[in-house]
């Protein structure tokens, strides 16, 4: 019974470490190519387990004006590479509110407020970044 407890203790440690945000000073693409940004579909209140789910690269200078439909307000978590913002709109073609991310680790966009009542959680839908 210990050793059942123990192995699915050891599973659970490791799907969180599937989750982790990644390092803004070394923040790189599956070819080792710099990135300005990553967007993540998953946040959690647990820091160590946010930046999940699917993403989203951002390379430098990107201008998007319309985010593609699949991540169209999807984003609820993400990482800016060291050097670097990201600008954000929460309408397409640049129109909404507007945000400006810093190097870093944004572990909840819930946590961003975004006007009076609201908060960045699944609310981009166009972005500018720059190295």
């Amino acid at each position: 019974m210990k050793v059942a407890v123990a192995l699915l203790l050891c599973a659970m440690c490791l799907l969180g470490l599937d989750a982790q945000c990644p390092d803004p000073s070394t923040l790189k693409d599956s070819e080792g190519n710099k990135l300005c940004a990553r967007m993540f579909e998953d946040s959690n209140y647990y820091y160590e387990q946010s930046c999940g789910g699917q993403y989203l690269d951002v390379n430098p200078n990107d201008d998007v004006p319309i985010i593609p439909t699949h991540w169209n307000n999807r984003a609820s978590s993400l990482v800016v590479s060291k050097f670097c913002s990201l600008t954000v709109w929460s309408r397409i073609k640049k129109n909404g509110t507007k945000r400006k991310f810093s190097a870093g680790i944004v572990y909840r966009l819930k946590d961003v407020k975004k006007g009076l009542f609201g908060n960045w959680d699944n609310s981009i839908s166009a972005y500018y970044c720059t190295c």
